[in-house]
């Protein structure tokens, strides 16, 4: 059944290897038009989404909005490991959308709270209840790690871009700091996403056997199939350091944005370690800044775990600029 005129969105969730890309009803992803497109086949974003299009009975669509796996300054993005043009205007071009928004990826996730099903929410740690206008921070754990606040206003909600995961990883310990100096040797320079991310998690396996003095290497999702069936002991330990790091950099983040209105977790690697983060003292790292512990009572910790929350995202807010 062809698509009607000028009342759907386009929305896209461009990451280094795929982008996908659907069809919006107002806020509403309409699951069924999900479509994944491999960017080494396509020339471009443009010639994604004119495929789309296409694949969609040549669907006229009314706004489009693209998120993006990289900084975006000024309606253009760009990303370190895929060589595309992506602006308001590739996307006006593709698409004939008289309304068109390009985003980072983690504002786009920010723009989907509150429009996700409760299903998909995982409570990692509890907190107080929370009232509408309070900031809420989202956190990106997957190939790289980002955050944003999520804030909103009296002109609608705004979502600030970051590049947080590219400073300095902290340091609490003495073998924090060997951990530190042991990814420092990928560029120079230990920074947060060196350790959480999914080539992170594998760099600290690798630490650990380097430290045991037995060296080995395994893929992300070899380490978390072991740490499920207790296969292997490093694996473990590998997946506890990790969600303990990964509390400390979220307390520190809560900290500098006071997100009283929650702490959202999202990405792949975010919701592969959500089941083991209670058990491996995430709260408790969260939780150790001294004489602000109880202070950190205040924030509550979740994960998203929906995939297609950045989609979400884009089509709410498309509706806020329509507003």
């Amino acid at each position: 059944m062809p698509h009607p005129p000028n009342k759907l969105s386009l929305v896209a969730d461009i990451g280094g290897t795929n982008t996908r890309v659907a069809l919006a009803d107002g806020r509403r992803v309409l699951e069924p038009t999900i479509r994944r497109y491999r960017n080494a086949e396509f020339a471009g974003l443009e010639s994604v989404l004119r495929r789309f299009i296409a694949d969609e009975g040549d669907v006229d669509c009314v706004a489009a909005c693209v998120a993006v796996a990289g900084p975006v300054r000024d309606g253009r993005a760009t990303m370190t490991n895929l060589d595309w043009t992506m602006d308001r205007s590739t996307v006006s071009r593709a698409t004939r959308a008289e309304t068109v928004a390009v985003l980072n990826d983690l504002q786009a996730q920010g723009h989907a709270l509150g429009h996700v099903a409760e299903g998909n929410i995982r409570t990692i740690v509890s907190g107080p209840d929370t009232q509408p206008h309070e900031t809420k921070l989202v956190i990106g754990v997957g190939t790289g790690f980002n955050a944003a606040p999520v804030h909103e206003t009296r002109v609608g909600r705004v979502v600030a871009p970051s590049e947080c995961g590219h400073a300095n990883l902290p340091i609490r310990s003495e073998a924090e700091l060997k951990l530190c100096q042991f990814v420092s040797t990928a560029h120079g320079f230990p920074a947060i996403e060196d350790v959480l991310s999914g080539r992170g998690l594998e760099r600290v396996y690798a630490w650990l056997g380097a430290e045991a003095g037995s060296p080995a290497e395994a893929k992300a999702a070899d380490i978390m199939a072991a740490c499920a069936d207790g296969s292997d002991p490093r694996a473990t330990e590998a997946a506890r350091t990790f969600a303990q790091i990964l509390g400390t950099v979220c307390g520190n983040l809560a900290l500098i944005h006071l997100p009283f209105g929650g702490v959202f977790l999202v990405g792949g690697v975010a919701r592969a370690i959500a089941p083991y983060l209670d058990g491996f003292d995430f709260d408790a790292a969260f939780r150790d800044k001294g004489r602000f512990a109880g202070f950190m009572a205040n924030f509550a910790v979740c994960v998203v775990e929906d995939d297609y929350a950045a989609l979400t995202g884009c089509a709410a807010h498309l509706v806020e600029l329509s507003d």
